[in-house]
């Protein structure tokens, strides 16, 4: 199920008023550096912890970076030392969304410069009351990536409503416009002056929907109108240009309290009204919101990350599993189910988006070495509900 798609619709279920889907960083370059300081100042610059050296040359610095390629089950580890302290441009698109906030303000706290690219800068000024980020309208888009260290594109429009055959075309138009518009911006920069990496999301929808089989990022995509979306937001990605370090991560459902489907379903639960949509056996692969961008921020910052990786938690669950755990947390009851029929009168073919779902796995990213914070339900929904 794609980020936010599931939580927009839920949202709608219950009453409420939805919220976009998805939101978007784009971090950038602000150091005229050669190829290998300039790899090892990004790393440095979002990975305190790596190990540094005394040396700082340019080109003992790209020997010190030590990686073993996330494949064959193999982890992934960087050390880098030189050029330590430098900070980043980072450019963000959707900045106002639910997980794209969450980043700007991440890499707005460690002291690199954050701009925010949208079409509505006064409106996502008023959003965003984080110092020292910087507002960029669609004409400044194109000079904001050539200034990028890399782009992270997370932008779509939302779905939470019935799918006419005027909106399944804006789904898909917002998905992989945005992203060719990025992608056309990097191909227009000549070689060597490009962003290092791209960082593209897509979602959990490009598998289909089961409730039996389990998804890895080897597994084909799925047959449904989403799966198509999501194959043609990727292949809009993938056109990057070669010398561009591109990773594309395929989104579950985000967990927060300021949106999502957790956001949006715990009101329900504190007035005794809440529990699973439909049958409550589909299965939800999630992410906490926190995950997820210390994700983005590793991907960034790690030259190992290459190609796709599940951003799901190692857990999935099932639909009344989920409820029944906020249940049990906040000392509700979970037995009031939203019907199928009910859904699909409001929702039509949109309702299948929270009445299906698929079980999906993060094999790669477990390899790349990334630690979840939160890879079981319980503990996300904790910190979320404390």
């Amino acid at each position: 199920m794609a980020l936010g798609m599931q939580s927009s619709l839920v949202q709608r279920a219950c009453g409420s008023r939805s919220v976009p889907f998805g939101s978007g960083a784009v971090p950038a370059r602000g150091l005229n550096l050669t190829s290998a300081s300039r790899s090892c100042s990004y790393v440095d610059s979002l990975c305190p912890e790596a190990v540094r050296s005394t040396t700082s040359t340019s080109a003992s610095c790209a020997k010190r970076v030590q990686s073993t390629r996330a494949i064959s089950g193999r982890s992934t580890t960087v050390r880098c030392s030189a050029l330590a302290g430098q900070k980043m441009t980072v450019s963000i698109t959707g900045a106002t969304g639910l997980v794209g906030s969450r980043l700007a303000a991440k890499l707005a706290s460690q002291g690199h410069k954050v701009k925010v690219l949208t079409r509505d800068p006064n409106s996502a000024r008023s959003k965003l009351p984080y110092p020292g980020l910087e507002f960029c309208g669609p004409a400044q888009w194109d000079a904001a990536i050539a200034s990028s260290t890399g782009v992270v594109n997370l932008a779509g429009e939302p779905i939470a409503t019935r799918w006419t055959p005027e909106l399944k075309q804006q789904i898909r138009t917002s998905r992989v416009k945005v992203t060719s518009t990025v992608v056309d911006a990097m191909k227009k920069l000549p070689e060597g002056s490009r962003p290092q990496v791209f960082i593209s999301a897509s979602a959990v929808g490009f598998y289909g929907v089961s409730q039996t089989s389990s998804f890895s990022e080897e597994s084909p995509s799925g047959n449904d109108y989403l799966a198509q979306v999501c194959r043609e937001w990727e292949s809009a990605a993938t056109a990057a240009p070669k010398d561009v370090r591109t990773v594309i991560l395929r989104i579950g459902i985000v967990l927060a309290r300021e949106g999502g489907a957790v956001g949006r379903m715990l009101p329900m639960f504190q007035m005794f009204a809440g529990g699973p949509l439909g049958s409550g056996k589909q299965w939800m692969s999630w992410i906490h919101r926190d995950d997820l961008v210390d994700l983005i921020v590793q991907a960034l910052a790690n030259p190992a990350y290459k190609g796709t990786y599940n951003a799901t938690a190692p857990k999935p669950v099932r639909m009344s599993e989920l409820c029944s755990a906020m249940g049990a947390l906040i000392g509700r009851p979970s037995w009031l189910p939203v019907p199928d029929f009910a859904l699909q009168t409001l929702l039509g073919e949109g309702a299948t988006v929270v009445l299906e779902g698929q079980k999906v796995l993060p094999t790669r990213t477990q390899q790349a070495g990334f630690q979840f914070k939160y890879a079981d339900v319980s503990d996300a929904l904790k910190s979320i509900v404390a």
